[in-house]
């Protein structure tokens, strides 16, 4: 089995620095990825960090990663609310997934709190920062490990 963990991430994330550094912090997606390599390296699993600001890619990276991944962590950003695409593609992917969120989307305006992403996730990471990518990873290498028990 693969140990190789893919970190997909929609749009607007590739402006994670700069774009609403109140919400988001100051950490950009190049520190994050760094960071996330390093976390999976420490417990014997292989990164695959992807970022586009275009759904048909997304979708695209999540075929992929059914021949590749052990699991998917994703942060679909404004997907999470819109695309039936990305989900029906997550559907397809049966090892653990984790949906990912920077800030608590609950404490935000209404249009951020129902997830279509949520209904096929394994688990959900919101509101921790830049660190809740680091803490995915931990999840899930456990997660990962257990399925390969």
């Amino acid at each position: 089995m693969t140990r190789t963990i893919f970190v997909l991430n929609g749009p607007n994330l590739n402006l994670l620095g700069e774009r609403e550094p109140l919400i988001y912090g100051s950490a950009t997606l190049a520190d994050i990825r760094d960071k996330c390599l390093a976390k999976a390296e420490s417990l014997g699993f292989a990164i695959d960090f992807r970022q586009t600001n275009f759904e048909g890619e997304l979708v695209e990276s999540v075929h992929q990663a059914r021949k590749a991944a052990c699991g998917i962590i994703i942060n679909p950003a404004g997907y999470s609310f819109t695309s039936i695409a990305l989900l029906d593609a997550l559907k397809t992917f049966d090892p653990p997934k984790i949906e990912l969120h920077i800030s608590n989307v609950h404490a935000r305006e209404e249009i951020y709190h129902k997830s279509l992403v949520s209904r096929v996730a394994t688990a959900i990471m919101i509101g921790f920062g830049p660190r809740g990518y680091e803490l995915a990873i931990e999840a899930m290498a456990g997660m990962a490990g257990a399925a390969k028990a």
